[in-house]
């Protein structure tokens, strides 16, 4: 046990560093936005964060579905079952396509998502446009997410922060070119951002297709050969592991959007100073999520060759990395909280809010850490209900509920103190219900 836990935390370790960097670099394109729309105007600026926020979760949701290939690809990679592998990959691509029809619908209608909360008309109008120009880029997100996916469960992360890269330099320049109006058009503002991401979305998905047919390491796979119509019996067992993976992603992304949205009454002051701590916990939370892709598919491979120690030593070897960094990714935020504050804002009374909940992200690092990592290991066992069970009761029961009622419900309420400190119980729980599955599951396992 002791050499394969040491052999597996160096893989895990190698794999997940270009995974971090892919996901930075995708982070990257929501702060070239932010920027870019900062300066040119409040109702743009405020258009795409409404957007974006709708965008996100529904993509996140659609694309949690096809994450269903991971596993899947893991443990046909782990058993050598390679000549299976081509086939798995083009059902996924086809679920992906199937789930592009009501993601573009969603895009071009939301009146529905929008009517949850209270907009500007102006506003509105620049949102619905902005939606309407990311419709176009809804299928390729799909389907590059679907070829992330895969090229992850296979253990090949440096195509993804390569294309990852490009997505970022080209959606920057596009961007930029777009909102400021430097084609020859009139500036398009929220709509030039729209349009960027549609086209850097199509690129990411023409450079991994490219990958799939030229890559000499893939060659042996055949993956565009003997191309398959839809199966059922594929599709069910990508849909009975992707529905849960699917709602898990949404509970997890929607629980902090509504958290916005329920602490807008406190003002403004409040919102800003909420806003800059969610940044830093989402720019956090990229390290225990690149540790987790990498467990996943070093869990799915040895789980699909019927290695259940080596299934172990990774989930093991995964879980150990992820706690180290978040101690560490902890211990740094709260001890730089003053400088990371002040770069992001002038205003003393914002700097108040966001100082005063700082606390709250620099401990829940390891619990957010656990609970992340042990619910994409137990993916590789291709476990995947019970862990949208957790999520659901402990996101939106614990932190959404158990939040309101700190920062509202109490005869001394906390205020928005009370839905960090929500947020913070929530993970406690989903790291110990999770760590428990895990274990339970290893040790059947084993």
């Amino acid at each position: 046990m002791t050499g394969a836990f040491w052999e597996q935390t160096r893989q895990i370790a190698r794999h997940a560093v270009p995974m971090l960097i892919a996901q930075l670099a995708s982070m990257g394109m929501m702060i070239i936005d932010t920027v870019l729309l900062g300066h040119y105007g409040t109702e743009d600026l405020a258009a795409v964060a409404v957007g974006s926020g709708i965008y996100i979760a529904v993509l996140f949701a659609l694309a949690g579905i096809t994450q269903a290939v991971s596993p899947v690809v893991a443990h046909l990679k782990g058993g050598r079952r390679d000549h299976e592998i081509a086939g798995a990959l083009q059902q996924a691509f086809w679920l992906a396509i199937a789930l592009a029809v009501p993601g573009v619908v969603l895009m071009l209608a939301p009146g529905g998502l929008l009517a949850l909360s209270s907009i500007d008309p102006e506003v509105e109008a620049k949102v619905r446009g902005y939606l309407a120009m990311l419709a176009w880029g809804m299928p390729a997100s799909l389907l590059y997410r679907t070829f992330y996916a895969f090229a992850n469960a296979l253990g090949r992360p440096r195509p993804l922060m390569l294309i990852s890269f490009g997505c970022t330099v080209l959606h920057g320049v596009l961007a930029w070119a777009l909102v400021n109006g430097l084609l020859g058009a009139a500036a398009s503002g929220a709509r030039g951002c729209g349009i960027s991401n549609s086209v850097a979305s199509w690129f990411a998905f023409a450079c991994g297709l490219v990958y799939v047919a030229r890559a000499p390491a893939l060659a042996p796979y055949r993956l565009l050969r003997g191309w398959q119509w839809p199966r059922f019996e594929a599709q069910r067992e990508l849909l009975r592991l992707g529905l849960p993976m699917g709602l898990s992603s949404f509970v997890e992304i929607s629980s902090f959007t509504l958290i916005a949205l329920f602490v807008a009454r406190l003002g403004a002051t409040v919102v800003a100073g909420h806003r800059i701590v969610a940044n830093f916990a989402a720019i956090c939370y990229m390290l225990p999520l690149s540790v987790a892709l990498a467990t996943v598919a070093h869990v799915g491979q040895a789980a699909g060759g019927r290695d259940w120690n080596g299934a172990r030593a990774a989930a093991a070897a995964g879980m150990m990395i992820a706690s180290v960094l978040a101690m560490i990714s902890g211990v740094l935020l709260w001890l730089g909280k003053n400088p990371l504050v002040a770069a992001y804002t002038n205003d003393p009374a914002v700097r108040r809010v966001a100082l005063s909940l700082i606390a709250y992200v620099a401990i829940y690092q390891v619990f957010d850490a656990l609970q992340t990592v042990a619910a994409f290991a137990l993916r590789g066992y291709k476990i995947t209900l019970a862990p949208m069970v957790v999520h659901l009761v402990c996101f939106w029961g614990v932190g959404l509920g158990g939040g309101w009622w700190l920062a509202f419900g109490l005869p001394q309420p906390m205020g928005v103190a009370g839905y960090w400190l929500g947020s913070l119980a929530s993970l406690v729980f989903a790291a110990g219900l999770l760590g428990r599955l895990l274990w339970s599951t290893v040790r059947e396992k084993a």
